[in-house]
Formats: structure tokens, C-alpha cells, sequence
């Protein structure tokens, strides 16, 4: 999905004499008047001379100086002091562990694609391994500490390494690696390689410094990066699902939030690309996403919101809109599901709802963070709305989107909540009535707007009873809310087995609930005597028998697809439509 990556060059403005300071141009005429003519002829051959002359390299004993450069060339990568076969991996093994959200599964991917470009071997066994890099996350205080303490077990691990093997490297990859580098470097000497997460492609490069004893970081963010030219390797334990990441970084600066600084600003992948990779995923078995690398292609005017939200930066003029996106996405496989995730609640004009409901491949789950039931709150964490405008929302959404399943992100015990403000949040979940939720006490990150600006004076035990509290709620109404899909037939697209029994296999709904079901032969289809076993990958008709706040269990009726499943529920409705319409 990207295209190969264009190399970097600085334009210097053109020279201008200092304001106040009269330009001086030596020659043998010195005493001599000189028309303006002639001045401006001596001018132009002076720098004439000086774009043809010598550069800084001439003066380096016996450096090789390059007249012209490449069109193609990438700069970032050709490092002129290590030669391209020291940053060979000579099939050392890898092993990952990935921390955190699902960007975090998608730059593991990016950063595997990379080293296995140089020859490195990929291992699911710590032991075998030569190379440890752990893909972090920043997000809160719980998951750094997370990191710390697995460094300090793989410190001690590296130590009782034969010493007939090779070094062991560890490595920090991601948000932890920008956020945290001078204390990850220094602090015990527990890491040899650091890479934030624009610097992927920089990772041969400080493995190839790593082996040679010294420890190697590059942390930098870039405004461009979005890896277009990489295509991940998608390492998943069934093969049935796939991340695809579709832009990187963040422009909304909400005052809790460190993904701005530690990922940089918001830059969208071309389309070209998210299409490629859809389309490879599809033969092998974030909302305000805005690309303008297809200028011919690009809508004019500024990006359109939710009604009723706003933004803290100035709105985006042009480019493909996400809609635009997920149109083309949805229709290179009919029968292959569609979800999107961590999207802002502001991103969602009609016409992105319309598409929804409009496109059978598009799970009808949509995630709207919403972090807090008041309008004080979210204020404070400068979100772009009020309550009343997210109620609104989720009223619209299940206007176009009748049978839609929502979830939802809370933060308990945010820099001046109330106990008024937490009633709020527990009201807002029961009157939404959501089927997921994550749902965490509030973690002050450095760096972060309320960091500088506001004060974290909720107590720690008073977070953690208010996050209990919208807990319970949640669950109550989840429960409610699955309870109400028992005697359904919900089409489920099979994971594997369940996790707490062999006998049992395990999938996801359209609204992605996770529904448990016997391991048993089914009809190959509804109407069909021929049985067949389940697999993964398999789209199977389950009937719901029962429910809790997160799970469904049911009994597998027959093999089944979405088009099938799309095709009987638009016969469905056309029925009843016409039966409405000719009652008495």
C-alpha cells in the first residue's frame, strides 16, 4: 500500500544582502563607473561560479564527492560509513512482543517487513533469539511500568547467554522509545537499540551499531513518514483479520494525550496504497483520514464534521475524504468484512453513516469515544463537544444505522472532575447503552497539555471507585444490550477455538461481540443436507441462546457468507417494506 519513498532535498532561498549593508563585487575595474547592466551581468556569473564550485567535500582528504544525485535516491537510508553488507541480518533471529493499541500490531509488521529485507529470520521462541524488540506504548503510567519491569527479566536472560552465541540486543521500538529516551539509555544500561516509531527504516542501521557495542537511537518524528512503500507482513495467530493502518500521528491535541507527541503530526497514507494491501489481503484468503497525494482526485472545500463538533486546528481544505476511502475499500471484496476503529466522534458527516448502512461488508459496529458525560470535563480535555452534541450523534447514527452496536472509550478521575461530573458519565452510559467499553483512571502524561496547564487533584482511590462505578454500569448495560440478540441468527466469521475449551470455537458478530458455539459439523448450506466442520475464516449462521455483558453462546446452524447473509436480509426487508405499504 505505499509508494517508494522519495528522497529528501533542501531548496535554499535565493542570496540577499543583509538590510542596511551595501553589496560590495571585487574585480579589476574596481575605480571604474559600471552600469547597471554590467553589474548585473558580473552578478549572475559570480554565482555562477559558485554553484559550480567546490563544495565542503572538495575539503575532506579523500572523500569522494558526487557531481549529481540520483533522482531515486534515498538519503535517510545511505549511510556512506557502514557498507550495505554490515547491515545484513545473516538470518539472526527476531523475536517480538507488541504492547498497546493496534498501531502498535501494525508498525510490528512494518518494522518485521524491514528485517526481513536485510535477511533476518523471525522466531515465535524467546530463547532462539539473537535480537529482542519490544513494541511500546506510552499511554499510561501502568504500561511504561510494564516495560521496566519485562527489561529487567530480559537484562537477566541476555546475561546467562552462552558465551559460544552472539550478544543478545534488546530493543525498544515505538512511543516509549520518543518519550523515554534518555532515561531508557542510561538507566541500568538496559537497552541497545531505540527506534521511535518514523524510524523503522533505521533499524538495520542501529542493529549493525548495537553489534558493535555501543548503544544506537533515533527517535526523530517526521512530518511525511507513513512507510507507504512498506508493505507489513500481517503476522496474526488464524489469518482471518488483518490491521491496516491508514494514516499516523494525531492533530487533535486533546489536553490528556500523548499520542501527538510521541507519534507527531496526522499525515494520511496514499490511497494507492491502503487499496494494494487491502486487496493482497483479500487474494490471500482513522477517520479523518485526508489524502492529498491524488490531487486530481481531491473534493474541494474543507473537511466536513459531525454536527455539532469542531476542532482545535483550522480545517482541512481538499484531499480524498474517508468516505471516499472506505467506498473503494469496501468494494474490492463483497465478501470480506470492513471495520474501522479509534476514530474521533467529530468524524462522522451523514454521508460516512449513509455508507455504513448502505454497504453490506461494512460491520455496522462503530466506536465513539466519548472519555466523559460532561460538558465541563470534556471541555477541559478539549474534545470538540458537548454532551448534547454526542447524544445527537449517537441519535443520528441509529437513525441511518437501526441495528448498529456501539462502543466506547471513558476516562475516570480526569484534572477537576466532580462527583456531579462522574453522575454524568454514569448516566451517559446507561442512556447510550454501549456493548464494549475500555474504560480506564486517568494517567498524567508528561508532555501532555493538562501536564503544563492543569492539576491532577483527583485522589488515586477516588479514580479507582468512580472507574468501578462506570464498570458496573457498563456491564449492566451490556448485558442488556446482548441479552436482547438472544433468539437471533447472527452471522459470525470463525477465530478459532475458544480460549477455555477445545470443545468450543470462538467468533465475532457484525457488531463484533464475541459469540462460543459447539465444535460440530454443520450444513454446507441452509437448505442443504451435506454437512461440513468449522474452520477459521468460515462465515457460520449461529443461533444466540444466551448472553452475558460480554459474550453471546449460541449453536451453529449451517456454513454460510456475507453475501448470502446480505442478500436474505435485503429480500427481508424488501418484504416487509411491501407488506407496510399494502396493509390496511
Amino acid at each position: 500500500m505505499e509508494s517508494l519513498r522519495k528522497p529528501m532535498f533542501t531548496i535554499l532561498q535565493h542570496w540577499r544582502p543583509h538590510r542596511g549593508v551595501r553589496p560590495r563585487y571585487c574585480s579589476k575595474l574596481a575605480n571604474t563607473s559600471v552600469t547597471s547592466k554590467e553589474t548585473k551581468t558580473h552578478v549572475d556569473a559570480f554565482k555562477s561560479q559558485l554553484s559550480c564550485g567546490p563544495s565542503f567535500q572538495d575539503f575532506i582528504k579523500g572523500a569522494s564527492v558526487k557531481k549529481s544525485f540520483a533522482a531515486d535516491e534515498d538519503l535517510y537510508d545511505n549511510h556512506s560509513y557502514l557498507s550495505e553488507d554490515l547491515e545484513m541480518g545473516n538470518s539472526r533471529k527476531v523475536y517480538f512482543e507488541t504492547y498497546g493499541c493496534q498501531m502498535n500490531v501494525n508498525d510490528t509488521e512494518i518494522a518485521w517487513s524491514i528485517l526481513q529485507r536485510k535477511g533476518y529470520l523471525r522466531t515465535v521462541e524467546i530463547n532462539e533469539a539473537d535480537v529482542i524488540l519490544l513494541v511500546t506504548c506510552s499511554i499510561r503510567e501502568k504500561a511504561e511500568q510494564t516495560i521496566w519491569n519485562r527489561l529487567k527479566q530480559l537484562t537477566a536472560m541476555k546475561k546467562r547467554r552462552k558465551k559460544s552465541l552472539a550478544p543478545m540486543k534488546i530493543g525498544i521500538l515505538g512511543c516509549m522509545a520518543e518519550r523515554l529516551k534518555t532515561e531508557l539509555l542510561e538507566r541500568e544500561k538496559l537497552v541497545d537499540v531505540l527506534a521511535g516509531p518514523d524510524a523503522y527504516r533505521d533499524l538495520p542501521r542501529l542493529l549493525t551499531v548495537a553489534d558493535g557495542g555501543q548503544q544506537a537511537s533515533n527517535v526523530l518524528l517526521s512530518l511525511e513518514e507513513t512507510y507507504a512503500d512498506i508493505m507489513p507482513v500481517h503476522h496474526t495467530t488464524h489469518g482471518n483479520s488483518a490491521f491496516v493502518s491508514i494514516m499516523r500521528g494525531c492533530d487533535n491535541m486533546c489536553t490528556y494525550c500523548i499520542v501527538p507527541f510521541t507519534r507527531g503530526r496526522e499525515r494520511s497514507r496514499p490511497i494507492s496504497s491502503i487499496l494494494e494491501e487491502v486487496r493482497m489481503l483479500s487474494d490471500q484468503n482513522v477517520n479523518s483520514y485526508r489524502d492529498a497525494s491524488e490531487d486530481q482526485l481531491c473534493s474541494s472545500g474543507a473537511t466536513r464534521l459531525s454536527e455539532g463538533f469542531q476542532t482545535v486546528y483550522r480545517r482541512k481544505e481538499g484531499g480524498l475524504r474517508f468516505s471516499d476511502l472506505l467506498d473503494r475499500v469496501s468494494r474490492i471484496d463483497p465478501d470480506m468484512r470492513v471495520r474501522f476503529t479509534s476514530p474521533h466522534p467529530k468524524d462522522f458527516p451523514d454521508e460516512v453513516i449513509h455508507l455504513i448502512a448502505e454497504r453490506g461488508n461494512i460491520c455496522t459496529q462503530i466506536h465513539l469515544p466519548a472519555q466523559s458525560g460532561s460538558s465541563k470535563v470534556l471541555k477541559a480535555m478539549r474534545r470538540g463537544y458537548t454532551r448534547e452534541a454526542y447524544l445527537d450523534l449517537v441519535q443520528n447514527i441509529r437513525r441511518i444505522v437501526p441495528e448498529v452496536s456501539l462502543s466506547s472509550d471513558f476516562i475516570s478521575g480526569f484534572c477537576g472532575e466532580t462527583e456531579e461530573d462522574h453522575l454524568q458519565t454514569l448516566s451517559l452510559i446507561r442512556e447510550v447503552g454501549y456493548n464494549v467499553g475500555f474504560l480506564f483512571a486517568y494517567s498524567m502524561r508528561k508532555k501532555t497539555q493538562a501536564y503544563h496547564r492543569l492539576e491532577d487533584d483527583v485522589p488515586a482511590e477516588v479514580k479507582q471507585r468512580r472507574l468501578q462505578e462506570c464498570i458496573t454500569v457498563f456491564r449492566e448495560r451490556a448485558t442488556r444490550v446482548n441479552a436482547a440478540l438472544v433468539g437471533s441468527k447472527q452471522l459470525v466469521l470463525v477465530e478459532g477455538e475458544s480460549k477455555r475449551s477445545a470443545n468450543d470455537l470462538s467468533g465475532r458478530t457484525d457488531g463484533n461481540t464475541k459469540v462460543i458455539f459447539p465444535k460440530e459439523e454443520v450444513a454446507v448450506q441452509s437448505a442443504e443436507s451435506n454437512r461440513a466442520p468449522i474452520s477459521a475464516g468460515d462465515y457460520v449462521l449461529v443461533e444466540i441462546l444466551s448472553a452475558n455483558s460480554q459474550s453471546l453462546r449460541g449453536r451453529a446452524l449451517s456454513h454460510s457468507s456475507l453475501r448470502e447473509t446480505v442478500k436474505n436480509y435485503d429480500e427481508h426487508v424488501s418484504s416487509n417494506t411491501t407488506m407496510t405499504e399494502t396493509g390496511p
